[in-house]
């Protein structure tokens, strides 16, 4: 994600200044560093990099290709990467200058535009904010960057970049596509057909006393017939 930034801000500022032998870098503009600085230069220091809890979301996001999902993601956390650019020569009126150009230039866009953003954001079609001359957080005034940074106070620019960040599901894995159709099987599993689909189970037969050795529900053996018991007709 930085280093993405990085670049993208990188390339605009370079169209900006439009010259070969402006230098556009990233280092911090400390003392020691200014001191060395022989060249003209636009430095772009990342002096702050924080989330933006006013834009956190729950659920969850799907990508689908065709139909079909291909991965889930977490809804965008959106980070805010602050960029003190400050320009560097030996006269002040070119360092104005030089800084002019890049506001000027800057301010052109609302968001990086696609043509700076490497392929995984360009293709993803994110959209990544740009802020120029906004002022600095109420917890951090330039002031403070400068000291912790032990130079002089400076003419700059605070560009912000609002980057969002799509994080995949930890532990999820998506199932392939269901393509045959959701079957019911309602037939019962003894082989014997009930109105229901479920199984019957029948009252076991009585045991002891009349009812017999349990081969049959009466006592009689299975297969054959109880006998018949006659009244004899008296005389």
């Amino acid at each position: 994600m930085i280093g993405s930034v990085d670049e993208a801000l990188r390339a605009l500022v370079r169209e900006a200044v439009d010259s070969s032998s402006v230098e556009v870098v990233l280092d911090a503009p400390t003392k020691d560093w200014a001191a060395r600085r022989n060249a003209p230069t636009v430095d772009m220091y990342l002096y702050d990099l924080r989330e933006d809890m006013r834009r956190r979301s729950r659920g969850f996001l799907e990508n689908r290709v065709e139909g079909e999902v291909r991965a889930r993601f977490q809804p965008p956390r959106h980070f805010r990467l602050s960029y003190l650019v400050t320009a560097w020569t030996q006269r002040p009126e070119d360092e104005h200058r030089l800084l002019d150009a890049v506001l000027v230039h800057l301010l052109r866009f609302d968001a990086l535009p696609a043509r700076v953003l490497e392929d995984r954001l360009a293709e993803a079609g994110a959209r990544v904010p740009l802020f120029v001359g906004l002022p600095p957080p109420e917890d951090r005034g330039f002031a403070d960057v400068w000291s912790a940074l032990g130079g002089e106070l400076k003419p700059s620019i605070d560009v912000v970049v609002d980057v969002p960040v799509l994080t995949p599901v930890p532990g999820d894995v998506v199932a392939p596509p269901v393509r045959e159709p959701l079957a019911i099987d309602l037939a019962d599993t003894d082989g014997g057909a009930s109105d229901s689909g479920v199984r019957r189970h029948e009252a076991p037969p009585p045991s002891g006393g009349a009812g017999g050795d349990g081969d049959g529900h009466d006592g009689t053996k299975a297969g054959t017939r109880r006998p018949v018991a006659r009244a004899r007709r008296r005389r």
